[in-house]
């Protein structure tokens, strides 16, 4: 099993690859959390989640932007 960083990467570079719908992206980012994560990386996680938490069916745009952040800030710990 990955550790939930790697997790973390990989849900978000599918759903930038647009595999995988927000609203999976959004459960599966809440069920993972950041205990895990260094305080850079989880306070990106954070923030992606009170992203997706806000957006509305469709929108992508600054998600995607938040994403790449946070996938950057995830995957170099």
């Amino acid at each position: 099993m990955s550790t939930n960083p790697d997790r973390i990467v990989s849900l978000i570079s599918t759903w930038l690859g647009g595999r995988l719908p927000t609203d999976e992206l959004r459960r599966e980012i809440d069920e993972i959390g950041t205990a895990d994560l260094a305080p850079g990386p989880a306070e990106a996680v954070e923030e992606l989640r009170q992203e997706l938490a806000q957006a509305q069916n469709g929108e992508r745009g600054r998600l995607e932007m938040v994403a790449r952040e946070t996938l950057e800030a995830v995957a170099l710990g």
